[in-house]
């Protein structure tokens, strides 16, 4: 349950009549919010409005510490199991030489093995736009370079020629 932070506790319920739900979960019935809060304080708790849009509102005795304790700590919990995946760039010329090609192939496979995604860009300049598919030749080198290294990876998006560059986009491979 994602934590509402349009909960009302206590006098900020402004409505005449409530369903009222105690500390036990036993259902009190429709009663005065007054009189409501008077058990609530009874108890040495909290009046917490769980549902405002029933008719009449549903309120729960609570302790409300402890209740937005439970929530924060789900909501970490959450985020600590999240995947985060960054985009990372990759970006060479046409005229790249073997031992630059094998840097760059290294640096993808460090990213990917981060669990990252890498778009991998050739970029043309002046006269080199007319032969795109020497840019192309280039990114099917590098797709070759990381099948010899065992790099795992999923061929996102083919090359594409975008403005002066053509790109591709790799991803890691699924975990098991």
């Amino acid at each position: 349950m994602a934590e509402k932070k349009d909960l009302r506790v206590g006098r900020q319920i402004r409505i005449n009549e409530v369903f009222v739900i105690d500390d036990t979960g036993a259902q009190r019935g429709v009663m005065r919010t007054f009189d409501a809060l008077n058990l609530a304080d009874e108890l040495g708790l909290d009046l917490v409005e769980i549902s405002p849009n029933a008719h009449p509102p549903v309120c729960k005795i609570i302790d409300y510490g402890k209740y937005r304790y439970e929530m924060e700590k789900k909501n970490r919990e959450a985020k600590k199991n999240q995947a985060v995946t960054k985009l990372k760039e990759v970006r060479m010329q046409v005229k790249v030489d073997v031992g630059d090609l094998n840097t760059k192939c290294r640096f993808i496979s460090e990213f990917l093995e981060e669990r990252n995604k890498v778009k991998v860009s050739v970029r043309f300049r002046g006269r080199e736009m007319q032969h795109p598919e020497i840019g192309r030749d280039v990114l099917k080198r590098i797709l070759q370079r990381l099948d010899e290294i065992e790099c795992g990876y999923i061929l996102e998006r083919e090359p594409v020629m975008e403005g002066r560059m053509v790109s591709m986009l790799l991803s890691p491979p699924k975990k098991k």
